[in-house]
């Protein structure tokens, strides 16, 4: 039986997808080559939502306007079904774009840094859009009616977003975007200048064959695997899985080059962003305090802490206006979001120095979050600082090895801290 997706003629996808980034290279200036690929089979995806389970959101940002970024929505909207463009949308308003009538649109969120930006507040309603709306089935109940006629419905936030702005985006939101970080051209970088009136009809000409292409591919894509590159899993996997299917489906030189664009775009992505506060401060204790020793003493740590150059634990902001350095306290309870292996919050707790027990922590009750949320270490780095560090003399106990040229502002003991090779 033939689908009603699948219309006769044969259609040449890799073709088309070379021709729509042709398109984009006229007029948009990207930071890679990778960058082109993902942005063509984002295009492409778009017109696939109701054989997909997930989309991808897509995120052109930048740290300086004129960057290309709202130039780069305009060429995706004329290549994208039922485009919508928008600014500084209500979650409310989003919701009820999604189930009008006329299909799935393309949500384009231009100067999306008035809506998360650091002056923009938290507009946790619209985040909630944007991170339930990636995946299939998603929904959220809105009252709708007049005064005391309301009733409740559901709406779903299932569709294709496309985003730009300045500075970054909430974690959240990042962690299901491809991210393209758009730069100000520079002298030797050149393109055409985009003319509405005359460029607008070429492009719409191009997300027409599109429309009529991923028809062909419907049933295909709707039951693809695409294989991951390795070590592609999780969350990023489900973002790139529906651009792989579509560069599957177009054959050519497309799987190849999709798949090498996800590895290198994720991979910037993941340097691009900054660790949580928390993830921070368990790398730091991890590769700069504990440095292989058994246990610290809490003064001791935070001695340590508050020395280290391009970190943020000397001027923590507790109110956005007035700061301090981190504390005892500050500390507990930022590290206390994490668990020991025992699966029970990670506590200062009392350690042997000499014939003193000062508060402190041990490795033994970091470990697992050393394992499970910081980056691998560096080895060369953490090699090079292990065999420049004294060792405990012969008869001196873990502990009593800590201390060197640091005074400790607990117990008795004023032996220097010394860490442990």
């Amino acid at each position: 039986m033939t689908s009603p997706h699948t219309p006769a003629p044969s259609i040449d996808g890799a073709a088309l997808l070379n021709e729509v980034e042709a398109f984009h290279r006229r007029f948009n200036i990207f930071p890679t080559e990778h960058a082109y690929v993902a942005v063509t089979l984002w295009d492409a995806h778009a017109h696939l939502m109701d054989a997909l389970d997930g989309t991808a959101r897509i995120a052109f940002l930048s740290p300086e306007p004129g960057s290309g970024k709202s130039r780069a929505l305009e060429i995706v909207e004329t290549l994208t079904p039922r485009a919508a463009t928008t600014v500084n949308a209500s979650a409310n308003a989003l919701f009820r774009l999604v189930a009008a009538d006329g299909g799935t649109p393309t949500v384009l969120f231009d100067e999306i840094d008035t809506v998360f930006g650091p002056k923009a507040g938290g507009n946790e309603e619209v985040r909630g859009f944007l991170n339930s709306g990636y995946r299939r089935g998603a929904k959220s109940l809105r009252c709708v009616g007049d005064g005391a006629n309301q009733s409740t419905e559901w709406f779903s936030s299932f569709c294709a977003v496309a985003m730009a702005g300045l500075g970054s985006l909430p974690d959240t939101i990042l962690t299901r975007s491809v991210i393209i970080r758009m730069r100000k051209k520079a002298p030797n970088e050149k393109c055409e200048p985009y003319r509405r009136r005359v460029h607008e009809k070429q492009g719409h000409v191009l997300r027409d064959r599109l429309a009529e292409w991923t028809a062909t591919i419907h049933d295909q894509v709707a039951e693809a695997w695409p294989e991951m590159p390795e070590g592609v899993v999780d969350r990023p996997a489900d973002v790139w899985e529906p651009l792989l299917a579509v560069a599957d489906a177009a054959g050519g030189d497309w799987p190849e080059r999709a798949r090498a664009a996800c590895v290198a775009l994720i991979k910037a992505a993941s340097e691009g962003n900054e660790a949580s506060l928390g993830v921070r401060l368990l790398t730091d204790l991890r590769d700069k305090v504990f440095c292989g020793a058994d246990r610290m003493p809490t003064a001791a740590i935070l001695e340590v802490l508050l020395q280290l150059d391009d970190a943020p634990w000397a001027d923590m902001s507790e109110d956005g206006q007035h700061s301090k350095p981190l504390t005892a306290r500050a500390l507990s309870k930022l590290l206390s979001q994490y668990v020991r292996p025992d699966n029970t919050p990670i506590k200062p707790k009392g350690i042997r120095v000499g014939s003193t027990t000062p508060k402190g922590y041990y490795a033994d009750d970091l470990s697992d979050a050393w394992a499970r949320y910081c980056p691998p270490a560096p080895a060369e780095s953490a090699t090079a600082e292990t065999s420049a560090t004294p060792q405990v003399n012969e008869g001196e106990s873990v502990a009593e090895g800590l201390f060197d040229n640091r005074h400790m502002s607990t117990g008795t003991d004023t032996r220097p801290l010394r860490s442990v090779g």
